[in-house]
């Protein structure tokens, strides 16, 4: 049985598609899924870089942060008195004190308990006394404004609650002023 030249060509495409079917569906489909595969794993990898990269720029500035705090926490550590708190505040309002511009009327202190704070570490709460303390006072505003500053820069930890100042006619030419602060003394 001879082919006729009709039927040779039709046997060589069908041999043809039939290589291309082939190569289609053994390698080329195969291949391009695990192309896709591939592409998906890149991008995940990408985001997973991405936010390593936001992470790593968070912990930079909370380590940035943490010094800045610890240098704080030094410099107050070398402010600060430890013990004798009281009487430095004492002193520094003695040497305050002039009779023509301030006169001290009522100092009144009073040591309050602090709540202990179970569970933290470094010093606790409980190695505090929190004394208030009510001044009144008659002085020049000059002059409590002085007195003000100089409580800021004494060296120990200080916070003033409230101060009232107030006109009155049996201190003129001075002022009334009532002020409120707390002082935090390291228990021995």
């Amino acid at each position: 049985m001879k082919l006729k030249n009709r039927e040779k060509i039709f046997v060589v495409l069908a041999a043809i598609a039939m290589a291309v079917y082939g190569f289609d569906s053994l390698y080329y489909t195969p291949q391009s899924r695990k192309m896709e595969r591939l592409k998906e794993e890149v991008r995940a990898a990408d985001l997973k870089l991405n936010e390593s990269l936001v992470v790593g720029k968070g912990v930079e500035t909370l380590e940035a942060d943490i010094l800045r705090q610890e240098g704080e926490l030094t410099r107050l550590s070398e402010r600060t008195l430890r013990g004798n708190e009281f009487r430095t505040f004492l002193k520094y309002l003695a040497k305050e004190s002039d009779p023509l511009q301030m006169k001290i009327i009522s100092l009144t202190p009073e040591e309050e308990k602090l709540p202990s704070v179970e569970g933290k570490q470094g010093i606790s709460p409980t190695h505090y006394r929190k004394v208030s303390v009510q001044m009144v006072l008659h002085s020049t505003y000059a002059k409590v404004q002085t007195c003000l500053k100089g409580i800021e820069e004494l060296p120990f930890l200080i916070h003033v609650e409230s101060i009232q100042i107030e006109k009155r006619e049996e201190v003129q030419p001075l002022l009334r002023v009532t002020v409120e602060l707390s002082m935090y003394i390291l228990s021995s």
